[in-house]
């Protein structure tokens, strides 16, 4: 089986050399491929010059790089890691046994540290958080949603649309599995500091916010008639909240002397109803598009199930 091992950067030159030789390594008949995306300070030539097949995304933001390494490369297993040196390439055999064993389609590496400097008071809780918020919207099946280290399929890798620019790709990438019920799997794996003198990219609550507005549109997306249905009720309550005194008050005197709150009772019912309507009907349509990346899904052989498997 042909691997492909994808590391998008950007300004990486500090970690990308030890990256890519640890993953040469670890998987001496994979390929490994750095997609640069605009770095200033060689990282191009320093991954080229350790052994990687080195190509350029002008777009800038995660979501774009793995969109175009998903479209350009051909292989059997993709294993997609960020090129900060944080993750653990001898996982790798082993992230890999575990989709061949179990046949799966993605294989998410969740993060284990003890370290805080590795990983930030701030940012488990709010991993926790947006995993949390995902999980029980879709489906409880990862504990990582966040993880940039994964092992995918090729079915999985050539049925995902990718429309995310940023970090919010992780995002999209669990959706994706969990909305289509793929078989997926998670392994606990070492996650370590970043070196010396290399700096995240992550912008903690601007790329938090990004993240919860993907998760709010995901929703929309997948689940509008639960979405719509939530507004319809804030509405519906809104109404009743206005339109219940000025109705009392019509029984007892038989008029109507509150005219302003009784349209605006009307007004929040009716958008109500107009609400709960949208979703019902993109709810048909959305049932319509899971059916066609079903299909699309479908349209590629699985990957081959062998419970003997071994790195």
């Amino acid at each position: 089986m042909t691997v492909a091992v994808l590391i998008p950067c950007y300004n990486e030159a500090v970690a990308i050399a030890q990256v890519v030789r640890d993953f040469r390594a670890a998987l001496p008949d994979a390929t490994v491929y750095v997609y640069d995306n605009n770095s200033t300070d060689g990282t191009r030539a320093i991954a080229r010059a350790a052994g990687a097949v080195v190509r350029l995304e002008t777009l800038q933001g995660k979501g774009h790089v793995v969109r175009r390494m998903f479209a350009d490369i051909d292989a059997d297993l993709y294993i997609l890691v960020d090129g900060d040196g944080t993750y653990e390439a001898q996982a790798a055999p082993a992230l890999i046994a575990r989709l061949r064993q179990g046949g799966l389609d993605m294989v998410n590496a969740s993060r284990v540290t003890d370290r805080t400097a590795a990983y930030r008071r701030g940012h488990v809780l709010g991993n926790r958080v947006l995993t949390g918020l995902v999980t029980t919207i879709f489906g409880k099946r990862l504990t990582d949603m966040l993880s940039g280290y994964r092992v995918f399929s090729r079915r999985f890798v050539k049925s995902f649309p990718a429309l995310s620019a940023g970090f919010e790709t992780e995002t999209e990438l669990t959706v994706h599995a969990l909305e289509l019920r793929m078989p997926i799997g998670e392994m606990p794996t070492r996650y370590i500091e970043r070196a010396e003198g290399s700096t995240s990219k992550l912008r903690t609550y601007r790329d938090g916010f990004r993240i919860l507005r993907t998760i709010v549109v995901l929703l929309k997306q997948e689940r509008p008639l639960a979405f719509f249905s939530s507004i319809a009720l804030a509405m519906l309550l809104a109404g009743l909240a206005f339109g219940i005194p000025v109705v009392i008050e019509f029984f007892r005197i038989h008029r109507v002397p509150r005219l302003p709150s009784a349209v605006l009772a009307l007004g929040f019912v009716l958008i109500a109803c107009l609400s709960l309507m949208c979703g019902l009907i993109l709810d048909s349509v959305t049932r319509g598009r899971a059916e066609f990346k079903r299909l699309v899904y479908l349209g590629f052989p699985a990957p081959d199930c062998d419970p003997d498997y071994a790195p």
